[in-house]
């Protein structure tokens, strides 16, 4: 659960102006080129590049501008060092020298004025209520992220595109199964992404995990099915009501699927979760006993409020942030999940929310509402996010009382520097969960130095994701491939 993966977000805190920004490793640097600003003087077309400068991090922002028929132009943001492409600019204005760029999809704006020669533009990026200086300057292409794990094709396996519908709730699920070429029937696994509508390679930051998982695990015999999550790629439907439960339902209905494939053994179909996808995959294997494993990536063991209130403390501590703005943020988190709790109408639980919001921050001096990107926008957009059904669900829903229900094989994993998922917090408690239910097949691993992607991190904070090159540290990868071999002999 990370940005965006949907991931279990940080709902008490104000984010800052990155993080507003949808949410890639070190990036091959552009060239600007001079050859080009020479040729297009006083011309906004093309790609440009700056930096913004922010309190913990620098962050690149790329703006793709290209000409219409009609004089005008339309572009496009990316911001490299997020993994994020293609935001629309709602609307690009030039007078004489004087550019324009809006980006409702974020609410932020670019305001500066072109050089004579139109090589770079100088000006502010406002967004949040907050305004920091961008230059930006004319390059040849825009960064693009190195991901040297990535496979290349052709693959030494099968890959196929698949479709199968979960009747209940109406939708047609769009995926790709790889197999081994020869053998069978196969041992197989069904992904399942973290939150937030993600892709069948659950793309975050420039990185596709599941890609790298399903090519390493299908080149050691194990098939493998990912799939698009309701309203992302190919599926369509709708998951803006849905809560964790719904989503154990696609679940099943993947397992189904898999059921139907005769190259698929029946009797060795697992799951692997990630994030929330480690929510979901102990309600599956409960419902269905053609779940003979289950794999838990940094899945919870304790209740979402709980979750929330040590991503809130790690995320802000490993910011620099000093413990009186952490100990605020925590008052009005607990707070808003009390009303969350309480308030079962949803316009009444929004305005109690803002209001708490607001009274919390009015303990925080100027330069500590800055840092949290405190603005009317922020507040409305964190009273819609709670009230949800979605994060209701979270805040209510107890993992453990699942777990204790798990009798087939488990193995759980974290990283020592996750910070949205902790897992000194979750690991011991998912093991409790397991024991208590009597099941002697649990294997708890905890690796060092590895964050919520799996990826080996010096901090764990959510600008490293993008810079790391890493995807999915081997270590972990190894771990994942050798332990379901154990399990599927």
């Amino acid at each position: 659960m990370y940005p965006t993966q949907k991931v279990i977000v940080v709902i008490a805190v104000i984010l800052s102006v990155a993080s507003a920004l949808p949410t890639g490793g070190a990036l091959s640097q552009p060239q600007t080129s001079l050859e080009t600003a020479a040729r297009k003087p006083g011309s906004i077309e093309g790609v440009w590049l700056g930096t913004l400068q922010l309190p913990a991090t620098k962050l690149r922002i790329v703006f793709n501008i290209t000409p219409k028929p009609d004089g005008s132009f339309s572009a496009t943001l990316d911001s490299p060092d997020q993994g994020a492409t293609g935001i629309p600019v709602s609307a690009v204005s030039v007078e004489k020298n004087e550019v324009t760029l809006d980006v409702s999809a974020v609410s932020g704006r670019y305001e500066g004025m072109l050089s004579e020669d139109g090589s770079a533009i100088g000006g502010k990026w406002t967004q949040g209520g907050v305004s920091l200086d961008l230059a930006l300057q004319r390059v040849n292409e825009a960064p693009k992220p190195v991901r040297p794990q990535e496979p290349k094709k052709p693959y030494p396996y099968s890959e196929e595109e698949v479709t199968y519908e979960n009747a209940k709730a109406g939708v047609t699920f769009a995926g790709t199964l790889t197999m081994p070429r020869t053998g069978g029937p196969f041992p197989a696994v069904l992904l399942i992404t973290g939150s937030g509508a993600q892709d069948r390679d659950e793309t975050v930051c420039g990185h596709r995990p599941f890609l790298i998982l399903a090519d390493y695990l299908t080149r050691r015999g194990i098939a493998v099915l990912r799939v698009d999550d309701r309203g992302a790629g190919g599926t369509k439907g709708d998951a803006s009501q849905a809560t964790s439960e719904d989503f154990a339902d696609d679940a099943l209905a993947g397992v189904e699927y898999l059921k139907t494939r005769s190259q698929i053994d029946r009797r060795r179909i697992g799951l692997i979760g990630h994030s929330e996808g480690g929510i979901i995959a102990p309600m599956v294997a409960v419902r269905s006993p053609d779940v003979s494993f289950i794999v838990l990536m940094a899945g919870t063991g304790v209740p979402g409020d709980k979750i929330i209130e040590a991503q809130i403390a790690g995320l802000l501590k490993v910011s620099g942030a000093d413990q009186a703005l952490i100990d605020v943020a925590l008052q009005s988190q607990r707070r808003a999940v009390e009303i969350v709790k309480n308030q079962t109408d949803p316009e009444v639980a929004k305005q109690e929310i803002r209001k708490a919001i607001e009274e919390a921050m009015s303990k925080l001096d100027d330069a500590q509402k800055r840092t949290i990107g405190y603005s009317d926008a922020s507040v409305d957009a964190q009273a819609n996010a709670v009230t949800s059904n979605w994060f209701r669900f979270f805040f209510l829903h107890d993992p453990a009382s699942v777990l204790r229900k798990v009798k087939c094989p488990v193995l759980a994993i974290n990283g020592e520097l996750d910070l949205q998922v902790p897992a000194k917090q979750n690991l011991p408690a998912i093991e409790q969960a397991l024991r208590e239910a009597g099941n002697t097949r649990v294997t708890i691993k905890e690796f060092p130095g590895l964050n919520h992607l799996f990826q080996t991190a010096k901090t764990g904070a959510f600008d490293e994701y993008a810079r790391i090159e890493e995807t999915m540290a081997p270590l972990a990868l190894e771990t994942l491939a050798g332990w379901i071999a154990g399990q599927t002999r």
